[in-house]
C-alpha cells in the first residue's frame, strides 16, 4: 500500500507517522518546500517537540507524490482545502481512496470539509475526525477515531490502514454529524477557554460544554445528522479533549481573550491557525441559514467578529428567558 498525507502541521505529520508505523509506503507532503527539506534533514517538525520522525517517512513539496496512491489523507488548515485540493488534483489515480482529515466549514459556501474535497477531485470522501490531539498520536498514546462515509467498504478501508494497537477507529455512516461535530467543536472549545481566561470555575466550563454540544447537534439533526453522533468520538469526545486540553489552540485562544487580549493579539500569541476563530464565523452563518437557534455560537460570532466584550457576554447569556432544558422531554 502506498499513501500520501497532504499538509505537514502536527496533525498531517503525525498521520503519516501512523501509517508509516502500520507498515505503509508513505509521503508527507508540504506546501513550503524550503519546511520540506528542513523536516527531511532534521527529522523534526517544531509542531511537535521532542518527536523524531522515521528515516523511512518520505517528505516532499512535490504534489505529484499522490500519484499512484492507494489513499491520499488531507489534513491542511481548512481556509486552504480548496487551493490545495485543486494543486493535487491532477495527479490523482481514479482508484485512488480519500480521507479528509481536516475539521471546518467553508467561508461563504458553508461546504463540510469532504465536500469541498469531492466537488474537486470528483471522488467520494471518508471523513477522519475524533478527539485526537497531534502530540499524542505522534507519540502513539492511545488514541480513537471515527472513519465516515455513506460508502460502507470506503470507510472500513480508511479504518484498516491507520488502525493500530494504540489507534482504534470505529465507523459511521454519518458523514454530516461527524463532520459538523469536528468543526463546531472549535467554536465551543474556544468559548471554554474564555471561560477558564475570565477566571470561571468548571461548573461554568461544564454548562457551557454541555449548552455548546446540545446547540451543535440541534444544528446537525437540521441538517440531517443522526443524534447519537454527538454523544459519540466526534461528538462530545472531541468536545472534551478541544475544550480541556492546553494542546488545544482553540482553548489557548479562549483564555488570552478572557484575560484581556484582542482577538489579533490573541491569535497571535498562539502562533498557529485557531480553527476556532475561522469556524465561528461559518458556524453562525449556517445556523442563521437553517434558522436554528444557538446562542452560544451566536455569541462567539459578536466576540471574535463585533467586538463584544467576553464578560458582558457570558452574562447575558446567563440571563437568556428561563426555559426547560430538553424540549423532547415532556412532563406527561
Amino acid at each position: 500500500m502506498k499513501a500520501a498525507v497532504i499538509g505537514s502541521g502536527g496533525w498531517g505529520t503525525a498521520l503519516a507517522m501512523r501509517l508509516q508505523a502500520n507498515g505503509v509506503e508513505t509521503f508527507l507532503w508540504s506546501h513550503n518546500p524550503k519546511k520540506a527539506a528542513e523536516m527531511a534533514e532534521t527529522r523534526r517538525n517544531p509542531m511537535l517537540s521532542g518527536v523524531t520522525l522515521p528515516e523511512n517517512l518520505t517528505i516532499t513539496a512535490d504534489s505529484a507524490c499522490v500519484a499512484g496512491c492507494d489513499l491520499v489523507t488531507m489534513a491542511c488548515p481548512s481556509f486552504a482545502v480548496r487551493s490545495v485540493a485543486a494543486q493535487i488534483a491532477p495527479y490523482l489515480q481514479e482508484r485512488t481512496v480519500v480521507a479528509s482529515a481536516t475539521k471546518g466549514i467553508e467561508p461563504g459556501t458553508l461546504l463540510r470539509m469532504s465536500q469541498i474535497d469531492e466537488k474537486v477531485f470528483h471522488h467520494p470522501v471518508v471523513a477522519l475526525t475524533g478527539p485526537s490531539h497531534a502530540e499524542e498520536v505522534a507519540r502513539m498514546q492511545p488514541t480513537g477515531c471515527l472513519a465516515a462515509c455513506a460508502d460502507k467498504a470506503l470507510a472500513e478501508y480508511v479504518q484498516d490502514a491507520f488502525m493500530a494497537d494504540v489507534f482504534r477507529v470505529y465507523t459511521s455512516p454519518d458523514v454530516v454529524g461527524a463532520e459538523l461535530g469536528g468543526a463546531l467543536k472549535n467554536v465551543i472549545a474556544l468559548c471554554a477557554g474564555v471561560c477558564d481566561g475570565l477566571g470561571y470555575g468548571d461548573n461554568a466550563k461544564a454548562m457551557l460544554m454541555t449548552r455548546g454540544l446540545t446547540e451543535i447537534a440541534r444544528l446537525g439533526v437540521a441538517m440531517g445528522a443522526h443524534q447519537e453522533t454527538f454523544a459519540g468520538l466526534a461528538g462530545v469526545g472531541d468536545l472534551i479533549v478541544t475544550g480541556t486540553s492546553l494542546h488545544s489552540r482553540n482553548r489557548r485562544a479562549g483564555i488570552l481573550l478572557g484575560q484581556g487580549r484582542s482577538v489579533e493579539e490573541a491569535m497571535q500569541e498562539v502562533g498557529a491557525v485557531v480553527e476556532g476563530y475561522y469556524c465561528a464565523r461559518s458556524a453562525y452563518e449556517l445556523c442563521q441559514k437553517q434558522g436554528v437557534e444557538m446562542p452560544i455560537v451566536e455569541a462567539a460570532y459578536g466576540v471574535l467578529y463585533r467586538g463584544w466584550s467576553a464578560r458582558d457576554t457570558v452574562n447575558q447569556l446567563l440571563m437568556r428567558r428561563k426555559k426547560q432544558e430538553s424540549e423532547d422531554v415532556s412532563w406527561n
